[in-house]
């Protein structure tokens, strides 16, 4: 007796199933605490008012102070851009399409124009670079920062790896390359 369903067939309805479920779906990253963002710019401050009164005081300032100075009003401008990019940012999954929305960039491939996937390992979850028609777009897998036993915070899309999946299944890509936990993934 023949069955009902092929496994062919019955796999590529899972596969309908699975890309209706993930479709429409508007994602966003877990967001870190902003205290990071706060204590570079108290710090920031505090420089500069030290600097202030030693300008008042001394009439000039080494140009050591100057660079440190520097230094620290760089790294919250970069904090201070990178929470506001994550807070912008959204990873919309359709049926006939994947986009990316950063407050910088906004990336939208249609399925077929996906060229190729790469992934590298990070600390926390996975890197996935998504590359097709002249541009790109990245994302990170979920990953959890840990201090002594104890989760410190999360970051990246906390479904990413299923989102990985479906494009990968559903660009049809194959794997092409895979070395050192690398993964290579293009159109055969």
């Amino acid at each position: 007796m023949r069955p009902f369903i092929s496994k062919e067939r019955f796999s590529g309805a899972f596969i309908l199933l699975y890309n209706c479920a993930m479709s429409n779906k508007e994602l966003r990253p877990e967001l870190l605490s902003r205290r990071g963002e706060g204590n570079a710019w108290m710090l920031a401050f505090v420089v500069s008012l030290t600097m202030a009164l030693l300008y008042w005081r001394l009439k000039s300032v080494p140009v050591a102070a100057w660079a440190f100075w520097g230094f620290l009003i760089f790294a919250a401008f970069s904090t201070s851009l990178g929470n506001w990019m994550d807070r912008k940012t959204v990873l919309r999954v359709d049926v006939d399409r994947l986009s990316f929305v950063n407050g910088l960039r906004n990336v939208n491939f249609r399925w077929d124009e996906i060229e190729k996937v790469n992934v590298f390992p990070l600390r926390w979850g996975k890197s996935v670079q998504v590359i097709g028609n002249g541009t790109h777009f990245e994302f990170r897998t979920l990953g959890e920062v840990q201090y002594q036993d104890e989760v410190r915070g999360r970051l990246g899309f906390a479904e990413g790896q299923s989102v990985l999946d479906q494009i990968i299944e559903t660009a049809n890509l194959v794997l092409a390359k895979e070395e050192k936990g690398r993964y290579y993934y293009s159109r055969p």
